[in-house]
């Protein structure tokens, strides 16, 4: 089992910046990859990033792509979400989420608040 924690949201004015953060324990070897999704309000549950933890290649939403940015600690099992330029639209609860495989997100996160006022 994998335990995920989020931290770091908050509510920001148009323009400002946020890092979020996501600390995993437990049997985080088997883990290949992790990401960042987000469900605003009334929405379904968007996929914002993704970072592969071998190589450390990452993929991003065509959304935020320019604006956030996916990295990775590992030493520390954490992984990160830096968000630049952020808009009302990113308002949102923020997941973070770890696969064992490609074609699956076997672990989640209990999300953190992100709030964008214009």
């Amino acid at each position: 089992q994998v335990q995920l924690v989020e931290s770091g949201g908050g509510s920001v004015q148009t323009g400002g910046s946020l890092t979020l953060s996501c600390a995993a324990s437990g049997d985080t070897n088997r883990c290949i990859r992790m990401g960042w999704f987000r469900r605003a309000l009334g929405k379904e549950r968007e996929w914002v990033a993704t970072i592969y933890i071998g190589d450390g290649l990452t993929y991003s939403a065509d959304s935020v792509k320019g604006r956030f940015a996916i990295s990775q600690e590992n030493a520390k099992n954490k992984v990160y979400l830096q968000m630049n330029s952020l808009k009302p639209e990113d308002t949102a609860i923020y997941y973070c989420a770890a696969g064992e495989e490609i074609s699956s997100w076997r672990y989640w996160g209990q999300g953190t608040q992100v709030t964008v006022s214009s």
